[in-house]
């Protein structure tokens, strides 16, 4: 436990030395938006920052884990297991190598995207400025997506992470509704003295 708090506090500071220098060497241009007036830092972000860590250090972490995973599974099933658990494992393997291509599919727009307008940024027209914000904002989306996404991936490839999102939302979702309501709207018997006859 210790270790995991040493590396999250470690990771913490990386990333925030990491995002400094984004804000002392950019600024925002009227006709171009964001822009980074430094060169060495430029070079870094086309070079280093959008290829390697938004694009290829992602993709190749990914990329490992599933293929780990599928020789996990593979190995599982060489092993004397009952079918009911092999059957989970290659569900989980299916979950992961889709994620992975669905990781693929989604990063490498944005991230080519991004090379090409911080390369490229000159004097244009202004059709054509408009038509790379146009699809510098799909491209962004696509990356989104693929953060949201998995939820639906796995809902789709899996039988199980079906039952149990249906589990999950309706039948525990309805109990706990239900109880309030019940709850809400019981009647309870106000608890009298004795009444005497004089009261009448």
């Amino acid at each position: 436990m210790n270790l995991a708090k040493i590396l999250i506090t470690i990771v913490t500071i990386v990333w925030i030395l990491h995002g400094i220098p984004f804000f002392l060497f950019s600024g925002i241009q009227t006709t171009y938006g964001c822009f980074i007036y430094n060169s060495s830092f430029l070079n870094y972000i086309l070079y280093f920052y959008y290829p390697i860590l938004s694009g290829i250090l992602p993709i190749i972490i990914s990329t490992l884990f599933g293929v780990l995973a599928y020789r996990n599974v593979r190995r599982i099933v060489r092993r004397q297991m009952p079918i009911r658990r092999r059957k989970f494992d290659q569900q989980l393997t299916a979950m992961i190598l889709i994620r992975v291509v669905f990781l693929v599919i989604m990063i490498s727009p944005y991230v080519l995207e991004r090379i090409y307008a911080v390369a490229f940024k000159t004097n244009h027209s202004i059709l054509y400025d408009a038509i790379l914000i146009l699809i510098d904002d799909i491209a962004y989306s696509f990356y989104h997506i693929n953060y949201a996404g998995s939820f639906y991936l796995f809902l789709i490839s899996s039988k199980r992470f079906r039952r149990q999102v249906k589990h999950a939302f309706i039948q525990k979702f309805w109990e706990i509704f239900c109880t309030r309501r019940i709850h809400q709207n019981q009647i309870v018997p106000i608890a009298q003295s004795c009444i005497s006859e004089d009261d009448f």
